[in-house]
Protein backbone atom coordinates (compact mmCIF):
# COMPACT_ATOMS: atom_id res chain seq x y z
CA UNK A 1 0.00 0.00 0.00
CA UNK A 2 0.94 3.78 -1.14
CA UNK A 3 1.59 6.54 1.76
CA UNK A 4 -1.19 7.97 -0.33
CA UNK A 5 -3.26 5.03 0.33
CA UNK A 6 -2.68 4.66 3.59
CA UNK A 7 -3.36 8.44 4.50
CA UNK A 8 -6.80 7.61 2.22
CA UNK A 9 -7.87 4.82 4.38
CA UNK A 10 -6.74 6.62 7.77
CA UNK A 11 -8.70 9.53 7.24
CA UNK A 12 -12.04 7.35 5.44
CA UNK A 13 -12.21 5.47 8.78
CA UNK A 14 -11.75 8.59 10.71
CA UNK A 15 -15.10 9.82 8.88
CA UNK A 16 -16.84 6.89 9.13
CA UNK A 17 -15.96 6.97 13.01
CA UNK A 18 -17.85 10.26 13.04
CA UNK A 19 -14.26 11.89 13.38
CA UNK A 20 -14.52 14.04 10.23
CA UNK A 21 -12.40 17.26 11.72
CA UNK A 22 -9.50 14.83 12.01
CA UNK A 23 -9.96 13.13 8.65
CA UNK A 24 -9.02 16.17 6.97
CA UNK A 25 -5.59 15.95 7.28
CA UNK A 26 -5.21 12.34 6.33
CA UNK A 27 -7.21 13.13 3.26
CA UNK A 28 -5.66 16.32 2.42
CA UNK A 29 -2.44 14.43 2.53
CA UNK A 30 -3.60 11.81 0.24
CA UNK A 31 -4.29 14.34 -2.38
CA UNK A 32 -1.10 15.65 -2.19
CA UNK A 33 0.64 12.72 -2.91
CA UNK A 34 -1.75 11.71 -5.22
CA UNK A 35 -2.86 14.84 -6.61
CA UNK A 36 -4.55 13.05 -9.74
CA UNK A 37 -6.60 10.66 -7.79
CA UNK A 38 -10.19 11.29 -7.63
CA UNK A 39 -11.08 8.97 -5.54
CA UNK A 40 -8.84 10.68 -2.97
CA UNK A 41 -10.31 13.87 -3.88
CA UNK A 42 -13.95 13.21 -4.10
CA UNK A 43 -13.37 11.70 -0.15
CA UNK A 44 -12.11 15.11 0.93
CA UNK A 45 -14.69 17.10 -1.17
CA UNK A 46 -17.88 15.15 0.88
CA UNK A 47 -16.06 15.63 3.86
CA UNK A 48 -15.04 19.15 3.54
CA UNK A 49 -18.70 19.57 2.29
CA UNK A 50 -20.19 17.75 5.65
CA UNK A 51 -18.05 19.69 8.11
CA UNK A 52 -19.75 23.24 5.56
CA UNK A 53 -16.28 23.95 4.31
CA UNK A 54 -16.54 27.00 1.64
CA UNK A 55 -13.36 24.73 -0.47
CA UNK A 56 -15.46 22.05 -0.90
CA UNK A 57 -16.25 22.69 -4.43
CA UNK A 58 -12.76 23.93 -5.55
CA UNK A 59 -12.09 20.69 -4.31
CA UNK A 60 -14.35 18.12 -6.15
CA UNK A 61 -14.21 20.15 -9.13
CA UNK A 62 -10.58 18.52 -10.23
CA UNK A 63 -12.16 15.33 -9.89
CA UNK A 64 -14.71 15.32 -12.15
CA UNK A 65 -12.34 17.21 -14.23
CA UNK A 66 -10.66 13.86 -13.97
CA UNK A 67 -13.52 11.57 -14.58
CA UNK A 68 -16.44 13.90 -16.43
CA UNK A 69 -18.83 10.60 -17.15
CA UNK A 70 -18.95 9.58 -13.02
CA UNK A 71 -22.68 10.75 -12.59
CA UNK A 72 -21.60 10.10 -8.97
CA UNK A 73 -18.71 12.84 -8.93
CA UNK A 74 -21.39 15.06 -10.87
CA UNK A 75 -23.79 14.78 -8.24
CA UNK A 76 -21.51 15.61 -5.45
CA UNK A 77 -20.03 18.83 -6.98
CA UNK A 78 -23.53 20.03 -7.30
CA UNK A 79 -24.25 19.44 -3.63
CA UNK A 80 -21.11 21.42 -3.32
CA UNK A 81 -21.96 23.97 -5.58
CA UNK A 82 -25.35 24.58 -4.16
CA UNK A 83 -24.08 25.06 -0.22
CA UNK A 84 -22.27 27.56 -1.94
CA UNK A 85 -24.78 29.50 -2.89
CA UNK A 86 -23.63 28.89 -7.10
CA UNK A 87 -27.53 27.46 -7.88
CA UNK A 88 -27.36 27.44 -11.35
CA UNK A 89 -24.00 25.92 -11.74
CA UNK A 90 -25.25 23.27 -9.24
CA UNK A 91 -28.31 22.53 -11.38
CA UNK A 92 -26.37 22.17 -14.17
CA UNK A 93 -24.35 19.79 -12.77
CA UNK A 94 -27.13 17.67 -11.31
CA UNK A 95 -28.38 17.78 -15.07
CA UNK A 96 -25.69 16.36 -16.70
CA UNK A 97 -25.76 13.49 -13.71
CA UNK A 98 -29.42 12.92 -14.81
CA UNK A 99 -28.17 12.80 -18.91
CA UNK A 100 -25.64 10.15 -17.96
CA UNK A 101 -27.79 8.30 -15.76
CA UNK A 102 -31.48 8.37 -16.30
CA UNK A 103 -33.59 8.13 -13.23
CA UNK A 104 -30.85 8.79 -11.14
CA UNK A 105 -33.04 9.38 -7.67
CA UNK A 106 -30.21 11.19 -5.93
CA UNK A 107 -30.02 13.63 -8.80
CA UNK A 108 -33.55 14.28 -8.94
CA UNK A 109 -33.63 14.62 -4.69
CA UNK A 110 -30.48 16.98 -4.83
CA UNK A 111 -32.03 18.94 -8.40
CA UNK A 112 -35.26 19.13 -5.92
CA UNK A 113 -32.87 20.87 -3.06
CA UNK A 114 -31.80 23.60 -5.63
CA UNK A 115 -35.03 24.47 -7.31
CA UNK A 116 -36.54 24.77 -3.91
CA UNK A 117 -33.17 27.21 -2.76
CA UNK A 118 -33.93 29.16 -6.65
CA UNK A 119 -38.25 29.63 -5.18
CA UNK A 120 -39.52 26.93 -7.86
CA UNK A 121 -41.45 24.94 -5.92
CA UNK A 122 -43.72 23.37 -8.30
CA UNK A 123 -40.40 21.71 -10.03
CA UNK A 124 -38.83 20.86 -6.72
CA UNK A 125 -41.96 19.38 -5.79
CA UNK A 126 -41.77 17.31 -9.28
CA UNK A 127 -37.88 16.49 -8.46
CA UNK A 128 -39.02 14.69 -5.57
CA UNK A 129 -41.54 12.79 -6.46
CA UNK A 130 -39.28 11.67 -9.18
CA UNK A 131 -36.65 10.78 -6.99
CA UNK A 132 -39.46 8.96 -4.98
CA UNK A 133 -40.55 7.12 -7.85
CA UNK A 134 -37.24 5.96 -9.42
CA UNK A 135 -35.85 4.12 -6.22
CA UNK A 136 -37.63 0.86 -5.42
CA UNK A 137 -36.69 1.57 -1.84
CA UNK A 138 -36.58 5.58 -1.59
CA UNK A 139 -34.37 7.01 1.53
CA UNK A 140 -36.09 8.79 4.43
CA UNK A 141 -33.91 11.34 4.17
CA UNK A 142 -35.51 12.03 0.45
CA UNK A 143 -38.92 11.67 1.44
CA UNK A 144 -38.26 13.83 3.97
CA UNK A 145 -36.55 16.18 1.45
CA UNK A 146 -40.24 16.23 -0.66
CA UNK A 147 -42.13 16.79 3.18
CA UNK A 148 -40.36 19.88 3.91
CA UNK A 149 -40.92 21.74 0.59
CA UNK A 150 -44.65 21.00 1.00
CA UNK A 151 -44.40 23.59 3.65
CA UNK A 152 -43.57 26.42 0.88
CA UNK A 153 -46.25 24.98 -1.14
CA UNK A 154 -48.90 27.71 -1.59
CA UNK A 155 -51.07 25.38 -4.03
CA UNK A 156 -51.35 22.14 -1.11
CA UNK A 157 -54.11 21.65 1.18
CA UNK A 158 -53.28 21.31 4.49
CA UNK A 159 -55.06 18.06 5.08
CA UNK A 160 -53.16 16.84 2.22
CA UNK A 161 -49.70 18.19 3.57
CA UNK A 162 -50.81 16.02 7.27
CA UNK A 163 -51.57 12.98 4.91
CA UNK A 164 -47.92 13.13 3.24
CA UNK A 165 -46.43 13.41 6.20
CA UNK A 166 -48.48 10.11 7.65
CA UNK A 167 -46.90 8.63 4.92
CA UNK A 168 -43.53 9.00 6.09
CA UNK A 169 -44.67 7.49 8.96
CA UNK A 170 -46.41 4.19 7.53
CA UNK A 171 -43.55 3.65 4.98
CA UNK A 172 -40.47 4.46 6.96
CA UNK A 173 -41.10 4.31 10.83
CA UNK A 174 -43.91 2.78 12.47
CA UNK A 175 -42.44 -1.04 11.70
CA UNK A 176 -39.31 -0.26 13.81
CA UNK A 177 -42.04 0.79 16.75
CA UNK A 178 -40.79 -1.95 19.69
CA UNK A 179 -43.48 -4.18 21.09
CA UNK A 180 -42.89 -3.46 24.66
CA UNK A 181 -43.02 -0.11 26.21
CA UNK A 182 -39.94 2.16 27.07
CA UNK A 183 -39.56 2.03 30.87
CA UNK A 184 -40.52 4.42 33.49
CA UNK A 185 -38.06 5.41 35.94
CA UNK A 186 -39.49 6.48 39.38
CA UNK A 187 -39.11 10.07 39.53
CA UNK A 188 -39.14 10.39 43.07
CA UNK A 189 -36.07 12.62 44.52
CA UNK A 190 -34.13 13.19 41.39
CA UNK A 191 -34.45 15.08 38.54
CA UNK A 192 -35.94 14.82 35.16
CA UNK A 193 -33.86 13.92 32.48
CA UNK A 194 -34.61 16.14 29.26
CA UNK A 195 -32.62 14.58 25.91
CA UNK A 196 -32.64 17.49 22.80
CA UNK A 197 -31.69 15.52 19.38
CA UNK A 198 -30.68 17.88 16.76
CA UNK A 199 -28.30 17.94 13.45
CA UNK A 200 -28.24 21.96 14.05
CA UNK A 201 -26.01 22.35 17.37
CA UNK A 202 -24.10 24.89 15.82
CA UNK A 203 -24.58 28.11 13.63
CA UNK A 204 -28.10 27.76 12.75
CA UNK A 205 -31.33 29.39 13.08
CA UNK A 206 -32.23 26.25 15.64
CA UNK A 207 -29.31 27.14 17.88
CA UNK A 208 -30.29 30.70 18.37
CA UNK A 209 -33.82 29.74 19.79
CA UNK A 210 -32.54 27.00 21.24
CA UNK A 211 -29.48 28.33 23.23
CA UNK A 212 -31.07 30.53 25.71
CA UNK A 213 -33.27 27.79 26.98
CA UNK A 214 -30.58 25.79 27.31
CA UNK A 215 -28.73 28.15 29.64
CA UNK A 216 -31.75 29.30 31.40
CA UNK A 217 -32.90 25.40 32.21
CA UNK A 218 -33.28 24.54 36.39
CA UNK A 219 -30.71 22.40 36.61
CA UNK A 220 -32.18 21.77 40.54
CA UNK A 221 -35.17 20.04 38.61
CA UNK A 222 -33.89 18.88 35.17
CA UNK A 223 -30.54 17.08 33.93
CA UNK A 224 -30.28 17.73 30.32
CA UNK A 225 -28.74 15.59 27.54
CA UNK A 226 -27.83 17.17 24.00
CA UNK A 227 -27.54 14.58 21.36
CA UNK A 228 -25.76 16.46 18.36
CA UNK A 229 -26.67 14.01 15.38
CA UNK A 230 -24.70 16.51 12.71
CA UNK A 231 -20.86 16.85 11.50
CA UNK A 232 -20.46 20.61 11.56
CA UNK A 233 -18.42 22.08 14.81
CA UNK A 234 -18.05 25.48 15.34
CA UNK A 235 -17.75 28.23 18.16
CA UNK A 236 -21.74 28.08 18.79
CA UNK A 237 -21.00 23.85 19.05
CA UNK A 238 -18.59 25.08 21.84
CA UNK A 239 -20.85 27.51 23.90
CA UNK A 240 -23.76 24.72 23.91
CA UNK A 241 -21.62 22.02 24.88
CA UNK A 242 -20.27 24.19 27.59
CA UNK A 243 -23.57 24.84 28.46
CA UNK A 244 -24.94 20.99 28.50
CA UNK A 245 -24.62 19.06 31.18
CA UNK A 246 -24.06 15.64 28.94
CA UNK A 247 -23.05 15.67 25.42
CA UNK A 248 -23.43 12.86 22.86
CA UNK A 249 -22.05 13.68 19.24
CA UNK A 250 -24.13 10.47 17.60
CA UNK A 251 -23.66 11.50 13.71
CA UNK A 252 -21.27 8.47 13.13
CA UNK A 253 -24.16 6.12 14.76
CA UNK A 254 -26.42 4.38 13.11
CA UNK A 255 -30.30 4.53 14.51
CA UNK A 256 -30.47 1.18 16.69
CA UNK A 257 -27.37 2.38 18.39
CA UNK A 258 -28.18 6.01 18.82
CA UNK A 259 -31.66 4.69 20.28
CA UNK A 260 -29.71 2.13 22.50
CA UNK A 261 -27.30 4.78 24.11
CA UNK A 262 -30.80 7.45 24.65
CA UNK A 263 -32.66 4.25 26.80
CA UNK A 264 -28.80 3.91 29.09
CA UNK A 265 -28.82 7.52 29.61
CA UNK A 266 -32.75 6.87 30.95
CA UNK A 267 -34.17 9.84 29.64
CA UNK A 268 -37.79 10.54 30.17
CA UNK A 269 -38.61 13.27 27.81
CA UNK A 270 -36.78 12.98 24.18
CA UNK A 271 -37.06 16.34 22.18
CA UNK A 272 -36.45 16.47 18.44
CA UNK A 273 -35.48 19.89 17.42
CA UNK A 274 -35.44 19.15 13.61
CA UNK A 275 -38.66 17.39 12.01
CA UNK A 276 -38.36 16.54 8.67
CA UNK A 277 -35.40 19.07 7.70
CA UNK A 278 -31.74 17.89 6.85
CA UNK A 279 -30.20 15.58 9.34
CA UNK A 280 -33.14 14.52 11.11
CA UNK A 281 -33.33 11.13 13.32
CA UNK A 282 -36.58 10.87 13.61
CA UNK A 283 -35.98 7.13 13.17
CA UNK A 284 -34.12 7.21 16.59
CA UNK A 285 -37.80 8.38 17.77
CA UNK A 286 -39.74 5.94 15.71
CA UNK A 287 -37.78 2.94 17.62
CA UNK A 288 -39.34 4.82 21.01
CA UNK A 289 -36.15 5.43 23.07
CA UNK A 290 -38.00 7.75 25.81
CA UNK A 291 -41.44 6.86 27.15
CA UNK A 292 -42.15 10.65 26.18
CA UNK A 293 -41.03 11.80 22.69
CA UNK A 294 -42.00 15.71 21.61
CA UNK A 295 -41.00 17.87 18.21
CA UNK A 296 -40.46 21.45 18.75
CA UNK A 297 -38.76 24.56 17.20
CA UNK A 298 -37.01 23.22 14.39
CA UNK A 299 -39.97 22.48 11.92
CA UNK A 300 -43.17 24.30 11.52
CA UNK A 301 -45.31 20.94 10.81
CA UNK A 302 -46.29 17.55 12.27
CA UNK A 303 -43.43 14.94 11.89
CA UNK A 304 -46.66 12.52 10.67
CA UNK A 305 -44.83 10.04 13.66
CA UNK A 306 -47.47 7.97 15.48
CA UNK A 307 -44.15 7.53 18.03
CA UNK A 308 -44.20 11.42 18.44
CA UNK A 309 -46.41 12.02 21.19
CA UNK A 310 -46.03 15.83 21.78
CA UNK A 311 -45.95 18.83 19.58
CA UNK A 312 -45.18 21.97 21.21
CA UNK A 313 -47.01 25.28 19.88
CA UNK A 314 -49.16 27.85 20.72
CA UNK A 315 -52.78 29.05 21.10
CA UNK A 316 -51.75 31.62 18.18
CA UNK A 317 -50.22 29.19 15.76
CA UNK A 318 -52.53 26.86 16.61
CA UNK A 319 -55.78 27.63 17.90
CA UNK A 320 -57.73 25.51 19.98
CA UNK A 321 -60.03 23.18 17.88
CA UNK A 322 -59.83 19.82 15.93
CA UNK A 323 -56.48 19.17 17.22
CA UNK A 324 -56.50 15.62 15.29
CA UNK A 325 -56.48 17.12 12.32
CA UNK A 326 -52.84 18.80 12.40
CA UNK A 327 -51.20 15.43 12.91
CA UNK A 328 -50.73 12.33 15.21
CA UNK A 329 -49.22 14.71 18.12
CA UNK A 330 -50.93 15.64 20.81
CA UNK A 331 -50.37 19.70 20.95
CA UNK A 332 -48.97 21.03 24.03
CA UNK A 333 -50.05 25.28 23.86
CA UNK A 334 -47.40 27.08 25.68
CA UNK A 335 -48.78 29.96 27.44
CA UNK A 336 -47.13 33.04 25.80
CA UNK A 337 -45.50 31.99 22.79
CA UNK A 338 -43.63 28.65 20.92
CA UNK A 339 -40.29 29.61 21.84
CA UNK A 340 -37.92 32.96 23.19
CA UNK A 341 -35.46 35.01 21.73
CA UNK A 342 -31.97 35.94 23.07
CA UNK A 343 -30.19 39.17 21.08
CA UNK A 344 -26.72 38.18 19.64
CA UNK A 345 -23.96 39.80 21.80
CA UNK A 346 -22.71 43.31 20.67
CA UNK A 347 -25.82 44.00 17.65
CA UNK A 348 -25.94 47.53 16.22
CA UNK A 349 -28.30 50.25 17.66
CA UNK A 350 -31.47 50.17 16.50
CA UNK A 351 -30.82 53.65 14.41
CA UNK A 352 -33.95 56.06 12.77
CA UNK A 353 -33.63 55.73 9.03
CA UNK A 354 -32.26 57.84 6.31
CA UNK A 355 -35.11 59.95 4.67
CA UNK A 356 -33.28 61.16 1.87
CA UNK A 357 -33.79 57.37 -0.11
CA UNK A 358 -36.97 55.90 -1.60
CA UNK A 359 -39.39 53.87 0.76
CA UNK A 360 -37.87 50.53 1.26
CA UNK A 361 -39.23 47.05 2.07
CA UNK A 362 -37.37 44.00 2.96
CA UNK A 363 -37.67 40.45 3.20
CA UNK A 364 -34.28 38.27 4.70
CA UNK A 365 -36.42 34.98 4.26
CA UNK A 366 -35.33 32.02 2.61
CA UNK A 367 -36.48 32.66 -1.05
CA UNK A 368 -38.03 29.41 -1.19
CA UNK A 369 -40.51 31.38 1.27
CA UNK A 370 -40.96 33.74 -2.20
CA UNK A 371 -44.26 31.75 -3.08
CA UNK A 372 -46.04 33.03 -6.08
CA UNK A 373 -49.14 34.46 -3.86
CA UNK A 374 -45.97 35.94 -1.79
CA UNK A 375 -45.26 37.78 -5.02
CA UNK A 376 -48.24 38.60 -6.15
CA UNK A 377 -49.39 40.33 -2.79
CA UNK A 378 -45.86 42.20 -2.86
CA UNK A 379 -46.85 43.19 -6.55
CA UNK A 380 -49.27 44.67 -5.41
CA UNK A 381 -47.87 46.71 -2.42
CA UNK A 382 -45.20 48.00 -4.70
CA UNK A 383 -47.86 48.86 -7.43
CA UNK A 384 -49.43 50.97 -4.58
CA UNK A 385 -46.26 52.47 -4.00
CA UNK A 386 -44.96 53.57 -7.22
CA UNK A 387 -41.45 55.00 -5.99
CA UNK A 388 -40.09 52.14 -3.60
CA UNK A 389 -37.80 49.48 -3.30
CA UNK A 390 -37.74 45.78 -2.42
CA UNK A 391 -34.51 44.26 -0.78
CA UNK A 392 -34.40 40.52 -0.84
CA UNK A 393 -31.36 39.49 1.29
CA UNK A 394 -30.58 35.66 1.20
CA UNK A 395 -28.32 32.69 1.02
CA UNK A 396 -28.21 32.25 -3.23
CA UNK A 397 -29.65 35.87 -3.68
CA UNK A 398 -26.23 36.70 -5.40
CA UNK A 399 -27.17 33.94 -8.63
CA UNK A 400 -27.69 36.03 -11.99
CA UNK A 401 -30.25 33.56 -12.97
CA UNK A 402 -31.96 33.11 -9.42
CA UNK A 403 -32.05 36.77 -9.55
CA UNK A 404 -33.67 36.87 -13.42
CA UNK A 405 -36.39 34.39 -12.72
CA UNK A 406 -37.72 36.39 -8.99
CA UNK A 407 -37.12 39.15 -11.74
CA UNK A 408 -39.42 38.12 -14.21
CA UNK A 409 -41.93 36.79 -11.44
CA UNK A 410 -42.38 40.33 -10.18
CA UNK A 411 -42.44 41.41 -13.93
CA UNK A 412 -45.14 39.32 -14.45
CA UNK A 413 -46.80 41.67 -11.84
CA UNK A 414 -46.10 44.95 -13.54
CA UNK A 415 -42.80 45.36 -11.52
CA UNK A 416 -39.73 47.11 -12.82
CA UNK A 417 -36.54 44.85 -12.53
CA UNK A 418 -34.56 47.27 -11.32
CA UNK A 419 -37.17 48.24 -8.24
CA UNK A 420 -35.66 44.46 -6.82
CA UNK A 421 -32.30 44.67 -5.44
CA UNK A 422 -30.65 41.19 -4.25
CA UNK A 423 -27.96 40.60 -1.25
CA UNK A 424 -26.49 36.99 -0.60
CA UNK A 425 -23.34 37.73 0.65
CA UNK A 426 -22.34 35.90 3.77
CA UNK A 427 -22.03 38.80 6.37
CA UNK A 428 -20.80 38.48 10.33
CA UNK A 429 -23.93 38.81 12.43
CA UNK A 430 -23.42 42.51 13.45
CA UNK A 431 -23.20 43.80 9.51
CA UNK A 432 -26.12 40.96 8.65
CA UNK A 433 -28.32 43.25 11.29
CA UNK A 434 -27.45 46.59 10.13
CA UNK A 435 -28.34 45.65 7.08
CA UNK A 436 -32.17 46.09 7.98
CA UNK A 437 -31.53 49.91 9.13
CA UNK A 438 -31.64 49.92 5.65
CA UNK A 439 -34.90 48.56 5.46
CA UNK A 440 -38.52 50.77 6.37
CA UNK A 441 -40.98 47.63 7.07
CA UNK A 442 -40.02 43.88 6.78
CA UNK A 443 -42.28 42.41 4.92
CA UNK A 444 -43.73 38.46 6.15
CA UNK A 445 -44.11 36.12 3.62
CA UNK A 446 -46.63 32.86 2.70
CA UNK A 447 -47.25 30.07 3.37
CA UNK A 448 -43.89 29.91 5.07
CA UNK A 449 -43.55 32.48 7.68
CA UNK A 450 -40.31 33.84 9.14
CA UNK A 451 -39.10 33.56 12.50
CA UNK A 452 -35.81 34.60 12.83
CA UNK A 453 -35.77 37.06 10.40
CA UNK A 454 -39.38 38.73 12.19
CA UNK A 455 -37.25 38.40 15.64
CA UNK A 456 -34.36 40.11 13.61
CA UNK A 457 -36.20 42.61 12.00
CA UNK A 458 -37.94 43.67 15.21
CA UNK A 459 -34.57 44.12 17.21
CA UNK A 460 -33.35 46.29 14.45
CA UNK A 461 -36.80 48.36 15.16
CA UNK A 462 -38.47 47.66 12.30
CA UNK A 463 -41.55 47.04 11.64
CA UNK A 464 -42.83 43.39 10.54
CA UNK A 465 -46.03 42.85 8.65
CA UNK A 466 -47.30 39.55 8.30
CA UNK A 467 -50.76 37.92 6.59
CA UNK A 468 -52.57 35.09 9.27
CA UNK A 469 -53.03 31.90 7.23
CA UNK A 470 -54.82 28.55 9.24
CA UNK A 471 -51.71 26.41 9.95
CA UNK A 472 -48.67 26.89 12.18
CA UNK A 473 -46.39 27.83 9.36
CA UNK A 474 -48.42 30.67 8.12
CA UNK A 475 -49.68 31.59 11.40
CA UNK A 476 -45.73 32.08 13.08
CA UNK A 477 -45.92 35.73 12.20
CA UNK A 478 -48.76 36.50 13.94
CA UNK A 479 -47.35 34.86 17.25
CA UNK A 480 -44.59 37.02 17.65
CA UNK A 481 -45.91 40.28 16.94
CA UNK A 482 -49.28 39.54 19.38
CA UNK A 483 -46.59 38.26 21.54
CA UNK A 484 -44.92 41.47 21.67
CA UNK A 485 -48.01 44.08 21.81
CA UNK A 486 -47.78 44.29 18.18
CA UNK A 487 -51.46 42.66 16.55
CA UNK A 488 -51.95 45.68 14.48
CA UNK A 489 -49.19 44.45 12.18
CA UNK A 490 -51.33 41.37 11.62
CA UNK A 491 -53.45 41.53 8.68
CA UNK A 492 -56.49 39.06 7.65
CA UNK A 493 -56.83 40.06 4.15
CA UNK A 494 -54.09 40.49 1.06
CA UNK A 495 -55.76 44.26 0.77
CA UNK A 496 -55.20 44.56 4.63
CA UNK A 497 -51.48 43.60 4.19
CA UNK A 498 -50.75 45.77 1.18
CA UNK A 499 -52.45 48.75 3.22
CA UNK A 500 -50.88 48.47 6.73
CA UNK A 501 -47.65 48.29 4.76
CA UNK A 502 -48.19 51.02 3.28
CA UNK A 503 -49.31 52.97 6.12
CA UNK A 504 -45.81 51.90 8.09
CA UNK A 505 -43.81 53.16 5.04
CA UNK A 506 -44.63 56.30 5.24
CA UNK A 507 -45.19 56.94 9.44
CA UNK A 508 -42.23 54.46 10.42
CA UNK A 509 -42.40 53.66 14.51
CA UNK A 510 -39.49 54.67 16.70
CA UNK A 511 -37.12 52.28 16.05
CA UNK A 512 -35.56 52.28 20.06
CA UNK A 513 -39.12 51.65 20.81
CA UNK A 514 -39.68 48.47 18.57
CA UNK A 515 -36.53 46.68 20.39
CA UNK A 516 -37.81 48.10 23.84
CA UNK A 517 -41.25 45.93 22.82
CA UNK A 518 -39.48 42.93 21.67
CA UNK A 519 -36.87 42.32 24.83
CA UNK A 520 -39.52 43.27 27.32
CA UNK A 521 -41.92 40.72 25.72
CA UNK A 522 -42.66 37.26 27.00
CA UNK A 523 -40.90 36.52 23.76
CA UNK A 524 -37.63 37.80 24.85
CA UNK A 525 -37.96 37.04 28.19
CA UNK A 526 -36.23 33.88 28.40
CA UNK A 527 -36.15 32.64 31.79
CA UNK A 528 -40.20 33.29 32.21
CA UNK A 529 -40.33 31.03 28.26
CA UNK A 530 -38.08 28.45 30.28
CA UNK A 531 -40.09 28.34 32.98
CA UNK A 532 -43.42 27.53 30.98
CA UNK A 533 -41.21 25.32 28.66
CA UNK A 534 -40.37 22.97 31.67
CA UNK A 535 -43.84 22.86 33.17
CA UNK A 536 -44.73 21.44 29.35
CA UNK A 537 -42.35 18.72 29.79
CA UNK A 538 -43.33 17.81 33.25
CA UNK A 539 -46.88 17.40 32.06
CA UNK A 540 -45.83 15.68 29.05
CA UNK A 541 -44.13 13.14 31.42
CA UNK A 542 -46.53 13.05 33.59
CA UNK A 543 -49.31 12.27 30.99
CA UNK A 544 -46.91 9.43 29.76
CA UNK A 545 -46.15 8.02 32.42
CA UNK A 546 -49.52 7.62 33.63
CA UNK A 547 -50.70 6.09 30.14
CA UNK A 548 -48.09 3.47 30.69
CA UNK A 549 -49.35 2.47 34.13
CA UNK A 550 -53.08 2.11 32.83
Amino acid sequence: MTDAETQHQLGTNLRRQGQACEALGPLEAAVQLAPTNPLFRLDLGATLLGLGRAAAAETIAPAVALVPTLPEARNLLGCALLAAGRTTEAQAEFAEALRLRPGYAAAHDNLGRACRAQGRMAEALRHFQLALGRSPSPSPATHSNFLLATNYADSLPAAEIVARHREWDARHARSLRPGFPPAIAPFAGRRLRIGYVSPDFCQHAVAFFFAPVLAAHDRTRFEIFCYHSGSVRDAVTAQLRAAAEHWRDIAALDDDTAAGLIRRDGIDVLVDLAGHTAGNRLLVFARRPAPAQATWLGYPNTTGLAAMDWRLTDATCLPPGDDARHGPEKLLRLPDVFCCYQPPPDCPPAETPATDRPPTFGSFNNLAKLSPSTIRLWAQLLAAQPAARLLLKSPGANDPETQNFFRAQFASHGVAPERIRFNGEALPMRQHLALYLGCDVALDPLPYNGTTTTCEALLMGVPVVTLAGETHVSRVGASLLRCVGLPEFVATTPAEYVSLATRLAASIPRRAELRARLLTSPLGDTVRFTRNYETAMLEAWQASAAAAAA
